[in-house]
C-alpha cells in the first residue's frame, strides 16, 4: 500500500491511525499541500480528486478518508473499527461523519485560503472563523458522546474505532488554533485515552517524515 499524505492533513491523519490500528504496513508518500503539489499534473492525473489522502492498493487508487477507512475495514476486518451491530455501526459512522463532513470542511486549507483572498480576512478574522466552527461542531459532538456509557474509554465502547480516527485529528487542529476545549470533557477524555496508544502516537503530525515546525 502507498498512502499519499501530508503531515498536517486531518484527513490523512485519520487514515494513518486506521492503518496503524489494523497493523498494516504502508509506504508514506508526502504531498505538500501548501506548495500545491496535489495540483501538479503528475499527481492529479493519477489521483483524479487531486486531494490527500489517497491510498494505492491492489492496482487501484482510493480517495476520501472515510471511504478509505471503510475499505480497510472490509478488506482487513480485524481488529474491527466498526461495531458488529447495525445500530452501533450507524452511530459510529454518524460521529465520524459529524467531524469529517460538518466540522472539518469549514476549516480546511482551501477554505481558509479563500477567506483570505476573496474576503480579505486577516489572521484574527481567520482564527475567529476557525474557532467558531470548531465550537459549533464540538458542542454537537459532545452532546452525542454523552449518550454513551460514562465509563466507556472511546467514542463507542472500549476499543478504538472509526469515530476515534476522526476525533483525534480534529482535537489536534483545535489545539493548534488554541480553541477553548474545556467545555468538551467527554471528547477530551476520549482523546487522552487514544493518545495512550501507539497507533495514534505514530500517526500524529510531528512523527511524520515530512513534518515541519
Amino acid at each position: 500500500m502507498k498512502l499519499h499524505t501530508y503531515f498536517r492533513s486531518s484527513a490523512a491523519f485519520r487514515v494513518r491511525i486506521a492503518l496503524n490500528l489494523k497493523g498494516l504496513a504502508y509506504e508514506s508518500v508526502p504531498v505538500h499541500l501548501v506548495k500545491g503539489e496535489h495540483r501538479a499534473p503528475a499527481y492529479a492525473s493519477a489521483h483524479p480528486q487531486a486531494l490527500v489522502p489517497s491510498l494505492e492498493d491492489a492496482g487501484q487508487v482510493l480517495s476520501q478518508s472515510v471511504a478509505i477507512i471503510e475499505y480497510l475495514e472490509e478488506t482487513h476486518p480485524a481488529p474491527p473499527l466498526l461495531p458488529a451491530d447495525p445500530i452501533g455501526r450507524a452511530r459510529v459512522r454518524s460521529l465520524a461523519l459529524l467531524i469529517a463532513c460538518e466540522i472539518h470542511p469549514l476549516n480546511n486549507l482551501r477554505v481558509l485560503k479563500h477567506l483570505r483572498r476573496q474576503y480579505k480576512l486577516d489572521e484574527e478574522g481567520i482564527n475567529a472563523w476557525y474557532r467558531h466552527w470548531i465550537a459549533d461542531g464540538l458542542h454537537k459532538l459532545e452532546a452525542d458522546l454523552s449518550r454513551n456509557a460514562a465509563d466507556s474509554r472511546f467514542s463507542h465502547g472500549d476499543a478504538p474505532g472509526m469515530a476515534d480516527c476522526c476525533l483525534v485529528p480534529q482535537i489536534f487542529n483545535a489545539q493548534r488554533y488554541q480553541c477553548d476545549l474545556a467545555p468538551y470533557a467527554r471528547a477530551m477524555r476520549i482523546f487522552e485515552h487514544c493518545m495512550q496508544l501507539d497507533a495514534f502516537q505514530r500517526a500524529q503530525p510531528s512523527r511524520q517524515a515530512d513534518a515541519e515546525s
